[in-house]
């Protein structure tokens, strides 16, 4: 995980809660391997007359070694619980005010993404804004998403922004992020849904505001020449309609 970019404002706060859990559980895995093998070696047996010696642990010096380091690895636990509950409500629960939203539906085998109008908001009319499996961000704003599903359980991942989340047919799941770097990233399926699961991924731009604006602005004028065209053959039909060729 290290060796991926950073890409969102709490990939940071993830890699490092992760972190912190490696260096603990590693410390503790390394000290009782330690401990361990040095028991076998320390008492093993050398020579056919001995015998083992039966052990009650009611002893304090016996005792020591499972009450002291359980108090220990309690206030490891503790630790790892608070870290975990701070970044999670920093990542689920507090949700900054949103500079754009965002609507994501997964559906076996693609991600729909429908981007947001040049006011920031979702307009379903504008047909040029909704890609398949393609989603285009602007560094340095806050989008919050509502995620969807049309069949069946999907995991909306971003690597690169450490988020995953599972999207549920008949809900609104409504999660955010925003964007630090610039650059393309991938977006995946971390939830079996089928035959196609394995195909099941798109492409994130993340563009500075300038490429971000140039690239709406581009799509905007591919809904406004399409509904252009729409236009132009419904009146050439309607002309033919209304005036058959004899």
């Amino acid at each position: 995980m290290m060796s991926l970019p950073q890409a969102s404002s709490y990939a940071g706060d993830i890699d490092g809660l992760f972190g912190l859990i490696t260096y603990l559980v590693g410390f503790w895995f390394v000290v009782s391997e330690i401990v361990l093998f040095y028991f076998i070696f320390r008492f093993r047996k050398k020579s056919p007359h001995d015998k083992a010696e039966y052990i009650t642990g009611e002893e304090p010096h016996q005792k020591k070694w499972i009450s002291i380091p359980h108090i220990l690895v309690i206030i490891c636990d503790v630790v790892l619980i608070v870290a975990t509950i701070i970044v999670w409500y920093k990542v689920k629960q507090d949700l900054p005010v949103a500079d754009a939203n965002i609507r994501v539906t997964g559906q076996q085998w693609a991600w729909t993404f429908e981007h947001p109008d040049l006011d920031g908001t979702l307009n379903k009319k504008n047909e040029g804004l909704i890609l398949i499996d393609e989603l285009h961000l602007k560094v340095g704003s806050v989008y919050h998403f509502k995620l969807e599903s049309k069949d069946t359980l999907h995991s909306f991942s971003i690597p690169a922004f450490r988020i995953k989340q599972d999207s549920v047919p008949g809900r609104t799941i409504t999660g955010w992020f925003k964007p630090t770097k610039v650059g393309a990233y991938d977006i995946q399926c971390a939830e079996m849904c089928g035959v196609g699961h394995g195909v099941m991924k798109g492409r994130l731009y993340v563009h500075t505001e300038e490429e971000y604006y140039e690239w709406l602005k581009d799509r905007v004028q591919v809904q406004a020449n399409s509904k252009e065209v729409r236009e132009s053959f419904h009146d050439l039909v309607t002309a033919e309609t209304s005036n058959p060729i004899k």
